[in-house]
């Protein structure tokens, strides 16, 4: 290996280290380049494809006809020599030369058809899979993506779905026509001249070895290729999403020359198993020749002496070339096969990864709440090395706000991640109005818990389809009345389009004030029972917290909400402040309670505090 395949190597794995930890399943999958192919990965594409079986059969039947015409062609061009060209039967060459014209606009035909008929069923079982797939992402936990780059998914979702279209649309029949014709060619050839046929035959062996060879290297060439592409992905996903880090920090260009050595790298990947898929077909091509001299040789030698005819002959030397047309297609069509093959088995990785967070069997809707919300000695952690709640117990009652502090790594995100079963308690149980979340459906949990984000997250499109994301039935006066009540109308009237005005990707267009609000207000509309403010107004600045804290009172009005802040202001009217420590409740109560007890929350308050001429702001800590 040369020196810059060694350092590029090296490259790749100090790369593929940084994305890659003991969780990280699809990470550990990538790298895994010298394990045996998976078939059980193939089983789970049977039913996609067994869904389109009819047109698959009938595929199958256009191959077999469009297969025996082709094998019946060079016979009857034999035959059309040796007995209407040699004794100048005219009448008969015409009616034969017919025949053959009929039977090649047959053979087009069928294999128009076939090649159509595949190709829908194949493009059809593909879109399934591709639905699948999104579906199954859309279900998986939380602590799935914890654990994993989004840019390998993508690239599993999407260039592992290109690479397995080939073969479900044409590549799997191809290889069955081909195997049928090989049979169909052998069986003719040795009706029409055992001895040429076994001399031909002879090649075979040498074949069978060269394929050994070739699969042994070619299909971790294949993994290569795919392992590298995924880590493309991944880099790329990952210094687009913090490109405003990276020009801050001015690591352009830094970050173009790992990105160009690892594209490199992936170029180089891909050359190879260029390199090794393109040896085969010359190689076939070489052996062809060899049976081809062979047989013309000792054939001719025959059709000297007159021991066979030189219809037969030509005939004959015509199977040869049909007889190695299915073995070059097989070689090509297993270049397929094996990429097709690393690409199931990567997207079969995703679907076999199982969904976490499941609706029991007898699981049933919630029913509208009050609000009660209870924990009861509950115990989390991500991992076992590191608990996170160690047996908490807290009740909030209806229309209460509970406001959460403490430092960071307390858990206080992780109350709100239960509380929406995102993730499964280890033990305990959280009870709202007395129904134990785990007995009741995610849906119906979800639709009466609404959670407003620290980073508001817009989707493309328009304002009031954002705020109307939640509750698609919402008319535009509901969604206008919504952006009223949090403060966000008169801002959106300001805008070029008002409620039509196009939001960019993640709300670029707009500030981080205008995209908490407009979150507000999707909440607002979504009407939830329950509402979690994540430091939901930690990145608004103090003129638009002003206008917010109305809208928030409104918002807040008749529900039960929990509340996570850094601002005095946002806590300091809460029904309930509770302040976490080490994953445990060391005090709970009101703003001035706590206070007088001189406690774990006075201390945060007086860290917090600052003095800017004669007034005060909130602190930055609690």
């Amino acid at each position: 290996m040369s020196t810059r395949a060694v350092k590029r190597s090296e490259l790749y794995e100090k790369l593929a280290a940084r994305h890659t930890w003991k969780e990280n399943s699809l990470a550990s999958s990538d790298e895994d380049i010298n394990s045996k192919f998976q078939w059980k990965s193939l089983g789970v594409f049977i039913p996609f494809v067994a869904e389109y079986k009819f047109q698959a059969i009938a595929s199958v039947i256009l191959m077999l006809i469009y297969t025996g015409l082709n094998i019946a062609n060079p016979f009857l061009i034999g035959l059309l020599i040796d007995d209407y060209i040699q004794k100048r039967d005219l009448a008969g060459l015409g009616w034969m030369s017919g025949l053959l014209l009929v039977l090649n606009v047959a053979m087009w035909q069928a294999q128009y058809w076939q090649i159509w008929s595949m190709s829908w069923a194949g493009q059809q079982a593909l879109y399934k899979i591709s639905s699948h797939m999104y579906r199954h992402l859309q279900r998986l936990s939380l602590s799935f993506y914890d654990h994993t780059q989004i840019g390998r998914v993508m690239s599993r979702l999407q260039s592992d779905i290109d690479v397995l279209e080939s073969i479900l649309s044409s590549g799997l029949l191809s290889m069955l026509a081909s195997l049928v014709a090989l049979i169909g060619i052998i069986g003719t050839m040795l009706a029409m001249n055992v001895n040429l046929a076994l001399l031909c035959f002879t090649v075979i062996p040498v074949m069978f070895v060269i394929a050994f060879f070739w699969a042994r290297y070619s299909q971790r060439s294949f993994r290569l290729t795919r392992s590298a592409i995924s880590l493309v992905n991944a880099t790329l996903q990952e210094n687009i999403s913090g490109i405003r880090v990276i020009q801050s920090l001015v690591r352009e260009g830094r970050n173009s020359e790992e990105f160009d050595e690892l594209n490199r790298y992936n170029l180089d990947t891909n050359q190879h198993a260029t390199a090794i898929s393109s040896l085969i077909l010359p190689l076939v091509e070489v052996v062809a020749a060899v049976a081809t001299v062979l047989v013309v040789v000792f054939g001719g030698i025959q059709a000297a002496q007159g021991s066979l005819a030189i219809g037969t002959l030509v005939a004959f030397t015509l199977y040869i070339n049909r007889f190695f047309d299915p073995i070059r297609d097989l070689s090509m069509q297993y270049n397929q096969l094996q990429r097709a093959g690393v690409a199931a088995e990567r997207i079969y990785h995703i679907l076999s990864v199982p969904v976490e967070i499941k609706d029991k069997e007898d699981a049933y809707e919630l029913p509208q709440v009050r609000g009660d919300v209870k924990f009861e000695n509950v115990v989390f952690h991500y991992s076992e090395e590191h608990p996170v709640l160690r047996g908490l117990t807290l009740e909030v009652k209806a229309g209460q706000t509970a406001a959460i502090v403490g430092p960071t790594g307390a858990g206080k995100s992780t109350i709100i991640s239960l509380l929406t079963r995102f993730y499964d308690i280890k033990g305990g149980s959280i009870l709202i109005d007395g129904h134990d979340i785990r007995d009741v459906t995610q849906e119906s949990l979800r639709k009466q818990v609404g959670v407003v984000p620290q980073e508001p997250f817009l989707f493309t499109g328009t304002i009031r389809e954002n705020i109307r994301y939640g509750r698609l039935e919402a008319t535009d006066e509901e969604v206008e009345a919504a952006a009223k009540v949090v403060g966000a109308h008169e801002l959106i009237l300001h805008m070029e389009n008002g409620y039509e005005t196009m939001i960019r990707e993640r709300g670029r267009n707009l500030s981080m004030g205008q995209r908490q609000l407009i979150s507000f207000a999707r909440a607002l509309l979504a009407d939830p029972r329950i509402l979690i403010l994540d430091e939901a107004t930690a990145n608004i600045d103090t003129f638009t917290e002003m206008i917010v804290q109305e809208g928030l009172r409104k918002l807040l009005h008749g529900r039960t909400a929990f509340v996570i802040a850094h601002r005095l202001s946002t806590i300091k009217n809460a029904d309930l402040i509770v302040v976490l420590q080490k994953g445990q409740i060391v005090e709970q109560g009101t703003h001035d309670e706590l206070l007088d007890r001189n406690g774990a929350y006075a201390s945060l308050y007086a860290m917090g505090f600052r003095h800017t001429g004669s007034s005060e702001e909130e602190p930055a800590a609690v």
